[in-house]
C-alpha cells in the first residue's frame, strides 16, 4: 500500500526559511498599509457551512470546495474565499456599527482545482472590504489603496487593469440570449478565444450588442478605450457605465499613475458576484493577477443586509514570490552562540537572553562539549563563541 507520510498533498507546498521570511514581510506591509487607512482586522474560521457559499450567485460551484461532516452530519467547507464568510459576520455581528465598515484580513483560502496543473489549492491571502458605501469614492479608495500595494512590492514594473462589469452585463440584455449561452459567452471573452466567440456570436445575425461583443477582449488601453466602446454599442445605461469608469480612471491617472493603469471592458469574471467596478493587478515576474476584486452591491444582501461593497484580495504567495526575486532572504547566522560549562546550562540561557535584549541575535549551544560548539560556529559561520561557567569567555572566530 502507497504511503503519503512524507509528501503535501497536491496542491500545497511547505514553505523553509526564507519563504516565510519573504511572506511574513509581504503580509506586514500591506497590514501597515491597511491600518493606515483605517482598517481593522476581521479573522473568520477556517471552517465554515456550506450554505455560506451555496448563495444565489453559485462563484463557487461546490466541487470547487474541499467538504466534510461535523458531529451532527452537517455539510462544512474548508474556507475557499475570504469575502462571503465576512459578508456573513457583517451581515449578523456588524448590523448596528455605523457605515461605512473598513475591514481587512489576513488568512488562507482552499480551492480544489483537479484541471490546472502546478495549481496551489492553498493559497495565502490578504485584502480589504469597504462595506457600507457605493459612492465612486469609495471605488477610488481602494483603487488607490491596490495601486499602493502593487508599488510596495519592489517590483518596477506593474499594471492595474480597470473594467465595469455592467458594460458586458448591458451589451449581453441587449442580445436577448438565455442565461446558459450568456455564461458561455462570458467564459470565451474571459479567456480572450477569439474563434470560439466569433462563431457562437455570429448565429446571432445583424446585431449591435453581439458585433460590440464579439470587440469587447479587443476593448483594451487608455483614454482612447472609451470612444472605441461608444461607437460600437451605445444607449443610456451603457453610456452611464462609461461614463462612471472614464471618472474613476481619470481621478486616479492625477495621482500620476497614469502609464500603470489600463482600461479592459473584457474583465467579466464573477459575472454574478461583481456589479460595478472590476480590478486586476499585476506584478513583472508573475503571469497571473496578484490582485484581484471590485465591486459587489447585491452579496450582503444575499445574508439578509442590504448594503453596497467593494474590496479586493492579494495573493501573498505570488507577491513574496516576486519579492524574492530581487531580495536575498537567506536566514542570517547568529551573531554568538553562549556555551554552557556543565552546572552553568541556565546562566548561559539568561546571557543570551541578556545579549538578545542588546539587539544580538544570541544562540544558546546544546552540545555536550566547548569543541563541538566551537566546531559548530565555524560550519554555521558564527563568529563568536562566549563560555559561561565559573568566568564567562569570548572567542572570535
Amino acid at each position: 500500500m502507497k504511503s503519503f507520510d512524507l509528501i503535501s498533498p497536491e496542491g500545497t507546498k511547505d514553505l523553509i526559511m526564507g519563504d516565510c521570511a519573504a511572506v511574513r514581510e509581504v503580509e506586514e506591509r500591506l497590514h501597515k498599509i491597511f491600518r493606515s487607512g483605517g482598517y481593522s482586522e476581521v479573522i473568520t474560521p477556517g471552517l465554515e457551512f456550506y450554505d455560506v457559499f451555496n448563495q444565489k450567485s453559485r462563484y463557487f460551484p461546490q466541487e470547487s470546495m474541499y467538504k466534510l461532516t461535523d458531529t451532527k452530519g452537517r455539510l462544512l467547507v474548508v474556507r475557499p474565499d475570504s469575502t462571503m464568510p465576512i459578508a456573513r459576520v457583517v451581515s449578523t455581528r456588524f448590523r448596528e456599527q455605523p457605515l461605512p465598515l473598513r475591514l481587512y484580513y489576513s488568512q488562507n483560502v482552499f480551492r480544489n482545482k483537479p484541471v490546472m496543473r502546478g495549481r496551489s489549492d492553498e493559497i495565502r491571502q490578504t485584502g480589504i472590504e469597504l462595506i457600507g458605501s457605493a459612492s465612486r469614492r469609495a471605488d477610488i479608495e481602494v483603487i488607490s489603496s491596490a495601486i499602493k500595494v502593487l508599488a510596495s512590492c519592489e517590483s518596477e514594473n506593474f499594471r492595474l487593469e480597470i473594467g465595469h462589469i455592467g458594460f458586458f452585463k448591458e451589451l449581453a440584455s441587449a442580445l436577448g440570449a438565455d442565461s446558459d449561452t450568456i455564461e458561455t459567452i462570458r467564459s470565451f471573452i474571459e479567456v480572450k478565444n477569439y474563434p470560439a466567440l466569433n462563431d457562437l456570436l455570429d448565429s446571432f445575425g445583424d446585431n449591435a450588442a453581439a458585433k460590440a461583443l464579439k470587440q469587447l477582449p479587443r476593448l483594451f488601453g487608455g483614454i482612447e478605450v472609451f470612444d472605441a466602446a461608444a461607437g460600437l454599442f451605445r444607449d443610456e445605461k451603457t453610456e452611464k457605465v462609461l461614463s462612471e469608469l472614464k471618472y474613476i480612471y481619470t481621478s486616479i491617472c492625477k495621482a500620476g499613475y497614469e502609464g500603470k493603469i489600463t482600461i479592459d471592458l473584457g474583465l467579466v469574471n464573477k459575472m454574478d458576484y461583481y456589479t460595478g467596478i472590476v480590478i486586476k493587478g499585476y506584478l513583472t515576474g508573475f503571469g497571473d493577477a496578484v490582485i484581484s476584486g471590485g465591486r459587489y452591491d447585491k452579496l450582503l444582501s444575499e445574508y439578509g443586509y442590504d448594503v453596497p461593497a467593494t474590496g479586493y484580495a492579494v495573493n501573498v504567495d505570488a507577491v513574496a514570490k516576486v519579492i524574492r526575486m530581487n531580495k536575498d532572504y537567506t536566514p542570517a547566522s547568529a551573531d554568538v552562540i553562549v556555551f554552557g560549562e556543565d552546572g552553568y546550562e541556565t546562566e548561559a540561557v539568561l546571557h543570551c537572553e541578556k545579549l538578545s535584549e542588546n539587539g544580538q541575535i544570541a544562540e544558546n549551544s546544546v552540545f555536550d562539549s566547548y569543541e563541538e560548539t566551537v566546531s559548530y560556529a565555524k560550519a554555521k559561520g558564527i563568529r563568536t563563541v562566549v563560555s559561561v561557567g565559573s568566568k564567562i569567555t569570548k572567542e572570535t572566530m
